[in-house]
This record gives C-alpha cells, structure tokens and sequence, in this order.
C-alpha cells in the first residue's frame, strides 16, 4: 500500500469523515433507530421540539454519532459540551440561555455533571425556566429566566449513577446501546476501508471484526493501524499476513484481549484462585483504578464470559482459564 502524499487529514478529522452523515449509513442498533424514527417523524408533523432524549452504554458504541443523526433528521442545529465542563450553575445558564429555539443540546458524560447542577437542570428540562439563587443567608433572593425550546440529548457510560429524577425528566426515552456483532463490524469496516481507500481483502476485514471488541470505534482504529503497517511495508493490498503482524505487534489476542485486559484476568486466578475477589482488591492488584476496571475492561470481559459478578465479588470463569491455557478448578470450586 503506496504512500498516500496528498492525505493531510489527521486522525481526529478521519474519524469524523467515518462517521455516518445519514440514517442508512448507521450499522446496527436497529430497534433504536427504529424507535427514534418514530419520535422524530412524530415530532416533525407536530412541528414540535422532540422530547429530551437519554442514550447510554458502554463507549465507541456510536451515541455522539446518533445525536448528530437525530439532530440533522430534525434540521436542527446541535450544540455539544460535556459533564465535566459544567462546573459552575452559570456555565449551565450560559449555554442554556444562548440556545435558540429548536436548537439541540447534546451533553455527553451527563454522569459526570455536579449535583447542584443536575438540580438547576430539572426545571429546565420541565418547565424550560432557569430558577438560579443569587447571593447568600437573608439577602439571598431567586430569579427566574425563561428558556428558548429546545432538546437534550444526554450520553452516559454509567447510567447508575444518574439520580432518578433526572432520568425521568427524559420524556421522550432512555436507549441503550449494545455490542455489536461481527457481521455488522464488517459492514462497517467495509464502509471504512472505501471512505480510506484502503484495498482490503474479506479475510483480512473479517479478522479485524473478530477483534475489534465488538465496538465500531475499535474497528476503525485497529483498520487505520493495520492500514499504517501495510503502507510502511509496501503491501499494496491489506492482506491476512499484514493484519496478523499488526495485531502482533500491538499484542492484541484473537478475542480482542490486550496487555491490559489478560493482566486483569491473570492477576484475578493466579493471585486470588479465580476469587471472588472485591473490586477495589482487584483495583490495588493490578494498579489500576476502578473505575477504569469497571468502564473500560469489565464490559468486554463480562460480555465474551471471562468474568462474572458476583454478590461477593468478581469471579473468573472455566471460559478464562481455558482462553490463557490455565487449568481451571473443579465447577463447584467455581460456583
């Protein structure tokens, strides 16, 4: 694969040429979009607003890709923030109130807003007024500003930690996005290969689909490293040879497993018997923090039947020890 001197696009803006512009174009997550659909269609002959809506699950599934889908099906512009950014009550009202209306505001991480403003979101999400106190003790007095209608979309990894009234403020829907199989990751990786015209053969797609975790983000990044190996080599094909070598190289194992994910599951049977074992244990065990355990590394895991959760802790299932050729211990030792 040639040198391609005329590509100036960086990483970040390829993955934004990647992602779909159109319904037809969005792999997978059928009765999703079947019922956002509706929503939108609904709305649109009302020539209304849509109702606010809350996507979550696990990252790289596609929930920023769907807001910006939503929002073009609705011709509506999207404003986009995180959780983290809104630290202050006035950052809220900042970009609350210079929303016009109609518009689209798209907050990923919602899990991550302060309390106190996840509060000052409720009325606004309600009654589209900002009720904000200003000044302290007797002095302290209340006013109200009247929002523009508009829609939030919010993103979130980890759905529990959400208060229940505000995932209840969220009248038009809670979705959840699930793992995708491999036959929809080749779909995609297909579709990805003529955006990047990259020339690859269906054995060597197909082998990057088996490990891409079964996340579409994954695949285009593995795509995009088995593309930067096949072009330093001088393949003008990506070829089966060039995909194992890169996977080598980034120790990435057939079931997707990287440095990281076998650490955990080695560290899990041989340090504490396959537990089960408490996740901070596991935490200070493999020098990793919990929470990156538990977003990142555990929904994989979890989802291929390496680890399960337990009242008592993790455990490491007969499927673990046979993946990293360990022999496992007696099912009722297990159970």
């Amino acid at each position: 694969m040639a040198p391609n001197k005329t590509n100036k696009f960086s990483d970040q803006s390829l993955d934004l040429k990647l992602r779909p512009g159109i319904w037809n174009e969005y792999i997978g997550q059928d009765s999703v979009k079947k019922n956002l659909q509706i929503l939108l269609r609904a709305a649109k002959e009302r020539r209304e607003p849509i109702d606010h809506l809350l996507l979550h699950g696990p990252a790289g599934l596609g929930k920023t890709t769907l807001a910006h889908l939503i929002a073009k099906e609705a011709e509506a512009a999207i404003k986009i923030t995180s959780g983290p950014t809104i630290e202050r009550v006035g950052d809220l009202a900042s970009v609350l109130t210079n929303l016009q209306p109609g518009e689209i505001l798209f907050i990923d991480e919602i899990h991550r807003l302060n309390k106190l403003i996840e509060e000052v979101l409720y009325s606004a999400m309600e009654s589209r007024s900002l009720n904000i106190i200003i000044g302290k003790g007797p002095s302290a007095r209340t006013i109200q500003l009247e929002l523009s209608p508009f829609t939030l979309i919010a993103a979130t990894t980890r759905i529990s930690l959400l208060s229940s009234p505000l995932r209840s403020r969220f009248s038009g829907g809670t979705y959840r996005l699930n793992f995708y199989n491999t036959d929809e990751i080749k779909k995609i990786l297909n579709r990805s290969a003529k955006i990047l015209n990259i020339e690859a053969g269906a054995e060597a797609l197909n082998e990057i689909a088996l490990r891409s975790r079964a996340t579409p983000r994954i695949s285009n990044h593995l795509l995009k490293r088995c593309r930067d190996y096949a072009q330093v080599h001088r393949n003008s094909i990506l070829d089966m040879e060039a995909v194992q070598k890169t996977f080598n190289l980034l120790e990435i194992d057939k079931a997707g497993l990287e440095p990281a994910d076998r650490r955990i599951l080695e560290i899990l049977i041989t340090k504490f018997s396959g537990g089960p074992v408490g996740l901070n244990t596991l935490s200070a065990a493999t020098s990793e923090e919990e929470g990156t355990i538990e977003e990142v590394y555990e929904p994989y895991l979890i989802q291929l039947g390496f680890i399960e959760r337990t009242p008592r802790g993790r455990l490491a299932t007969p499927k673990a020890y046979e993946h990293l050729g360990l022999k496992a211990p007696k099912q009722d030792r297990l159970l």
